[in-house]
């Protein structure tokens, strides 16, 4: 149950780290007032219905457009940035030592090892717990 809980936390604590330091963008749509699409990592398509420049340049009479898009930047942390060039020679052995252990941790042994294999068990010569027993009746 405890390695469960571990696994479990540490799976939590990972995507809170990836959640917490991705930056992403949302787009959104407006045609008036009222919202029509909203994407994730892309651009909004929108509802067709964007005004166009005139095609003529002599023709200077526009409407005003009433589609509308906004972009909703969220930006992650930048400060989680490694010094890999910085570290000192207690944390180089502490590294070390701690991948060395990780790693073997995790060996098992191959067969099962017995120090009694050598070993006969005595011969029986007399039945010597009927000898010592007492009976009370």
């Amino acid at each position: 149950m405890k390695q469960f809980f571990h696994k479990i936390m540490s799976l939590a604590m990972a995507f809170v780290v990836l959640f917490s330091t991705m930056s992403f963008t949302v787009n959104m749509h407006y045609c008036g007032d009222t919202l029509v699409e909203t994407a994730i990592f892309h651009k909004a398509k929108g509802c067709g219905m964007e005004m166009e420049k005139p095609s003529t340049e002599g023709c200077s009479i526009t409407k005003k457009n009433c589609c509308d898009d906004k972009q909703l930047a969220i930006e992650g942390q930048d400060e989680l940035q490694l010094q890999v060039d910085k570290i000192t020679f207690e944390q180089q052995v502490f590294l070390a030592s701690f991948v060395y252990t990780y790693i073997n941790l995790f060996e098992g042994l191959e067969n099962n090892v017995s120090t009694y294999e050598e070993y006969k068990p005595p011969l029986v010569i007399r039945q010597l717990y009927k000898i010592d027993e007492t009976y009370l009746i």
